[in-house]
Parts: structure tokens; C-alpha cells; sequence
């Protein structure tokens, strides 16, 4: 069975973000706005991910 993936895109500027979240979004991979990662879908993932909700968009890939 395949692992599932997340795609991540990165849809917000961190100029005011905190800077807890922003060592979060670079340990990600990301570098600019709008760029994407793909991770594996496991519950360290989901947990950054939900702390940085309001700064990514998330879709499920197979």
C-alpha cells in the first residue's frame, strides 16, 4: 500500500507572522509564497500543519 502524501502551498506573507510559526513553515521547505512541498501524511505533519493553518493550503494526494 502506497503512503499517502500531502500537497502544502504556502499562500500568505510571514512578514507579521510569529516567529514560533515561522521557524515552522522553514523547516516545511519552504522558501517563497505560493511554493509547495509535498510531505507524508503522519500526525507530525498534521500537528504543523495545524498550528500554520492560516498561512497554507493543504490537498490530499494518492
Amino acid at each position: 500500500m502506497a503512503e499517502k502524501k500531502l500537497k502544502i502551498t504556502l499562500t500568505k506573507s510571514l512578514i507579521a507572522a510569529v516567529p514560533k510559526n515561522k521557524a515552522i513553515i522553514k523547516s516545511m521547505g519552504f522558501h517563497k509564497t505560493n511554493s509547495s512541498v509535498v510531505l507524508p501524511d503522519n500526525a507530525a505533519t498534521r500537528g504543523q500543519i495545524r498550528l500554520i493553518a492560516p498561512y497554507v493550503k493543504v490537498e490530499e494526494l494518492d
